[in-house]
C-alpha cells in the first residue's frame, strides 16, 4: 500500500494560493478566538466572524471560478478549516460545511448553479444531505416536504441542500436525491440544544409542499458513483468522489481543536505545579512530558490520515479517474481514524491538566465538548468505517452501506 499525503499533480500556483489562504485564516484567529466563548454561550457564530471570513474569500474555496469563486481543492479546505477550528470549533465547522455545500452545488446542472450564484455570487449554502424529506413528482419538478436536521450554517445561508426520498422511484437511481431550496421558503426551528459545537446553530429546517424545479434535483446514487450532472467536466474540483468528500470536510475543524489543546498544555504546564507532588513545574514531570508526547503524536497522526485522504481525493479529481470501491473505503477509514485520534489527543490533554480543564473560564472544556460532539457525526462513525474497510480488504464490498 502506498502512503501519499500530497496530491502529486497539484501545481505550484495552487500550493501558493493554499498557503496564502491559510495565512488569511491565521490572521483572523485573534478575532475568532476572542469571540469563541461568546459564540458558545450565544449558540451562534457571530456575524462579525462570518463577515470577516467572507471578506477574505474563505467561503469561496469550493465555489466555481465561473462565479468568482476560488475553486481550490480539498487539501486547501482541510487546512483552512483546521486553522479556523484552532481558534473556534464552531466557526471552523461552519467554514468547512458552508464550503462543502458550495461544492455540492457545483455538481448540479448549470441552470441550478445559475439559480444560486448568477445574480448573487456571494450566496452561501447550508444543507442536510440525509434523506429526511420526500419529493413527489409534479409537472416541471417536485413537491418537497420534510424536516431536516442538523442544518449547520443555516443561520448564515441563502440556500439549502436537502436530502429527499422519492417513493415513486423505488429501485432506481432517483429513489434518493438532494434538492436545492432557497432559505426564505423554509422555516428554521430552534432545536440545537447541545453541549458541543453549540455555536454552529445546527437547527431544524422545515418545508411543506415546496415546489422544486426538476433541474434542482440530483440523484444521490449517481453522485456516490461519480455520475454528476454538471456539464463543466473540465473543472477538476467537481470530479472528486462524493462520499469521501462528505466525510473529509468534517475532519478539518477537529484537527484544529486537537492542535489547540496540545498548545494549551505546552503553554500552561511550565507555569503550573503538579498537584500533590514535588514538581513545581509540570513541564519537569515525566507524567506530563509523556502526556504531551502522546497528545502531540496523536494530533499529528490525525492530520496525516486526513492529509492522505485529501491527497487521494484531490488526485482522483485532477486525473478524472473515479476511485475504485476499495480506495474509497480506505478514504472513509482515514477520515474516521483522523476524528478518533484527534479526540484522543484532546482527552489526554484534559486528563493531564486535571479537573481545572473543565472550569468555565478554561477554553479546554469548550474544545473537549466540541470535539466530543463533532467527532461523532454519523458519516465519521469509526466502527462503520472500519467494517467497510476491513471487508474491502478481503474483497467483500457493498454489504454495509451505500455511502462509500
Amino acid at each position: 500500500m502506498s502512503i501519499t499525503t500530497h496530491a502529486p499533480r497539484t501545481t505550484d500556483s495552487a500550493r501558493a494560493l493554499r498557503a496564502e489562504l491559510v495565512e488569511r485564516a491565521t490572521a483572523l484567529r485573534p478575532l475568532v478566538s476572542g469571540n469563541a466563548e461568546g459564540t458558545d454561550r450565544a449558540r451562534m457564530v457571530p456575524a462579525e466572524n462570518i463577515d470577516a471570513l467572507a471578506q477574505v474569500g474563505l467561503f469561496s474555496l469550493m465555489q466555481p471560478a465561473r462565479y468568482g469563486g476560488l475553486q481550490t481543492d480539498f487539501r486547501t479546505l482541510l487546512e483552512v478549516s483546521r486553522t479556523v477550528g484552532y481558534a473556534c470549533g464552531s466557526t471552523g465547522w461552519l467554514t468547512s460545511l458552508l464550503n462543502a455545500n458550495a461544492w455540492f452545488v457545483g455538481l448540479f446542472p448549470a441552470r441550478a448553479q445559475d439559480d444560486v450564484w448568477a445574480d448573487h455570487p456571494g450566496a452561501r449554502v447550508a444543507g442536510v444531505v440525509t434523506p429526511m424529506g420526500t419529493a413527489e413528482p409534479v409537472e416541471g419538478g417536485y413537491r418537497v416536504s420534510g424536516r431536516w436536521t442538523p442544518a449547520s450554517g443555516c443561520a448564515h445561508a441563502d440556500w439549502a441542500i436537502l436530502g429527499v426520498k422519492r417513493p415513486d422511484a423505488d429501485g432506481t437511481a432517483d429513489a434518493v436525491g438532494i434538492v436545492l431550496v432557497p432559505m426564505p421558503e423554509l422555516t428554521v426551528q430552534d432545536t440545537w440544544f447541545v453541549t458541543g459545537m453549540r455555536g454552529t446553530a445546527s437547527n431544524t429546517l422545515i418545508g411543506n409542499d415546496l415546489f422544486v424545479p426538476a433541474h434542482r434535483f440530483h440523484s444521490v446514487p449517481d453522485a456516490v458513483e461519480g455520475r454528476y450532472a454538471t456539464p463543466f467536466t473540465d473543472e477538476a474540483l467537481y470530479r472528486a468522489p462524493f462520499v469521501p468528500v462528505t466525510a473529509l470536510v468534517l475532519t478539518g475543524p477537529q484537527l484544529g481543536l486537537a492542535a489547540a489543546a496540545v498548545d494549551i498544555l505546552l503553554d500552561k504546564a511550565p507555569q503550573r505545579g503538579l498537584t500533590l507532588t514535588s514538581y513545581s513545574s509540570q513541564a519537569q514531570a515525566p507524567t506530563i512530558q509523556l502526556a504531551a508526547a502522546h497528545a502531540a503524536s496523536l494530533a499529528d497522526s490525525a492530520q496525516l490520515h486526513a492529509h492522505r485522504a485529501a491527497a487521494d481525493i484531490d488526485d482522483a479529481a485532477q486525473t478524472g479517474l473515479f476511485p475504485a470501491y476499495d480506495a474509497r473505503a480506505r478514504m472513509r477509514m482515514d477520515t474516521g481514524r483522523a476524528a478518533v485520534l484527534a479526540r484522543k489527543a484532546v482527552d489526554i490533554v484534559c486528563s493531564a491538566q486535571g479537573a481545572s480543564s473543565f472550569g468555565e473560564s478554561n477554553p479546554l472544556q469548550r474544545i473537549w465538548r466540541d470535539i466530543e460532539a463533532g467527532s461523532r457525526h454519523a458519516v465519521l462513525n469509526p466502527d462503520v468505517a472500519a467494517e467497510i474497510y476491513g471487508k474491502s480488504l478481503f474483497g467483500i464490498r457493498g454489504t454495509v452501506s451505500a455511502l462509500v
